[in-house]
């Protein structure tokens, strides 16, 4: 049984930082692409940041250079860095895990396994 337990979301003030965890189990994420999607109220799921390795990853267009993806192997976790957020930022940030994929197709109907979800609110 796999599970993807998330955490570290809540409110923060526009250029303010949140660090996102994902600890998974039934699942080595060192192995395979994992990554993060989010979901704001009316809008459509969409990829955020996607890893395999510290060579192999992907960043949408609207978080490249404020969000940074990792892996801590040893602990089985995923973490996303968000850095410089905007009020565009909120949304419900999903940890994903794609097992036969690739981060070239972040896509929703892609992922095996999702969380449950974690909100992040940024204010102006």
């Amino acid at each position: 049984q796999v599970y993807l337990d998330e955490s570290g979301g809540g409110s923060v003030q526009a250029g303010g930082s949140l660090n996102l965890s994902c600890a998974a189990s039934g699942i080595d994420i060192n192995r395979d692409y994992m990554g993060w999607f989010r979901q704001a109220p009316g809008k459509e799921r969409e990829g955020v940041a996607c890893m395999l390795s510290y060579t192999d990853t992907s960043y949408a267009d609207s978080v490249k250079g404020r969000f940074t993806i990792s892996k801590d192997n040893a602990r089985n976790t995923l973490n996303l860095q968000m850095n410089s957020l905007k009020p565009e930022d909120t949304a419900m940030y999903y940890c994903a895990a794609d097992l036969w994929g690739s981060c070239g197709r972040w896509v929703p109907s892609a992922i095996d396994y999702w969380g449950q979800g974690t909100q992040v609110t940024v204010f102006a």
